[in-house]
Protein backbone atom coordinates (compact mmCIF):
# COMPACT_ATOMS: atom_id res chain seq x y z
CA UNK A 1 0.00 0.00 0.00
CA UNK A 2 3.35 2.01 0.10
CA UNK A 3 3.10 3.18 -3.34
CA UNK A 4 -0.88 4.18 -3.33
CA UNK A 5 0.46 6.15 -0.27
CA UNK A 6 2.71 8.05 -2.17
CA UNK A 7 0.53 8.51 -5.43
CA UNK A 8 -2.18 10.30 -3.02
CA UNK A 9 0.19 12.66 -1.12
CA UNK A 10 1.37 13.90 -4.84
CA UNK A 11 -2.51 14.00 -5.85
CA UNK A 12 -3.05 16.52 -2.90
CA UNK A 13 0.36 18.35 -3.18
CA UNK A 14 -0.70 18.72 -7.40
CA UNK A 15 -3.89 19.73 -6.62
CA UNK A 16 -2.99 22.11 -4.12
CA UNK A 17 -0.50 23.96 -6.04
CA UNK A 18 -3.42 24.42 -9.20
CA UNK A 19 -5.90 25.85 -6.55
CA UNK A 20 -3.41 28.04 -5.13
CA UNK A 21 -2.20 29.35 -8.66
CA UNK A 22 -5.60 29.73 -9.55
CA UNK A 23 -5.75 31.68 -6.32
CA UNK A 24 -3.10 33.68 -6.86
CA UNK A 25 -4.61 34.60 -10.91
CA UNK A 26 -7.88 35.71 -9.95
CA UNK A 27 -6.89 37.32 -6.04
CA UNK A 28 -9.17 34.74 -4.83
CA UNK A 29 -7.11 34.28 -1.31
CA UNK A 30 -9.15 31.70 0.36
CA UNK A 31 -8.58 29.53 -2.75
CA UNK A 32 -4.67 30.22 -2.43
CA UNK A 33 -5.08 29.45 1.49
CA UNK A 34 -6.88 25.96 0.34
CA UNK A 35 -4.53 25.30 -1.87
CA UNK A 36 -1.40 25.78 0.76
CA UNK A 37 -3.75 23.50 3.10
CA UNK A 38 -3.64 20.99 0.50
CA UNK A 39 -0.13 21.18 -0.35
CA UNK A 40 0.77 20.42 3.58
CA UNK A 41 -1.93 17.42 3.63
CA UNK A 42 0.00 16.16 0.72
CA UNK A 43 3.67 16.63 2.43
CA UNK A 44 2.02 15.09 5.95
CA UNK A 45 0.77 11.64 4.16
CA UNK A 46 4.38 11.32 2.06
CA UNK A 47 5.72 11.58 5.58
CA UNK A 48 3.58 9.01 6.84
CA UNK A 49 4.04 7.02 4.18
CA UNK A 50 7.91 7.12 4.03
CA UNK A 51 7.22 5.88 8.50
CA UNK A 52 4.90 3.09 7.25
CA UNK A 53 7.88 2.09 4.94
CA UNK A 54 10.39 1.96 7.32
CA UNK A 55 8.67 0.36 10.08
CA UNK A 56 7.77 -2.27 7.76
CA UNK A 57 11.48 -2.88 6.68
CA UNK A 58 12.38 -2.40 10.30
CA UNK A 59 9.93 -5.45 11.26
CA UNK A 60 11.51 -7.55 8.62
CA UNK A 61 14.58 -7.37 10.21
CA UNK A 62 15.93 -10.91 11.89
CA UNK A 63 17.83 -10.00 14.81
CA UNK A 64 20.21 -12.27 15.62
CA UNK A 65 22.26 -12.60 18.79
CA UNK A 66 25.90 -12.03 19.09
CA UNK A 67 26.98 -14.48 21.27
CA UNK A 68 28.77 -17.55 19.99
CA UNK A 69 27.01 -19.27 17.03
CA UNK A 70 24.36 -16.37 16.80
CA UNK A 71 21.44 -18.42 16.94
CA UNK A 72 18.10 -16.23 16.37
CA UNK A 73 16.20 -13.96 18.60
CA UNK A 74 13.17 -14.41 16.66
CA UNK A 75 11.77 -17.70 17.82
CA UNK A 76 12.35 -21.36 17.53
CA UNK A 77 15.13 -23.52 19.26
Amino acid sequence: MGIADKFDAAKDKATGKIKETVGKATDDKSQVVEGKLEQAKGTAKDKLADAKAHLKEDSNDVHTDDTEGGASTTGGA
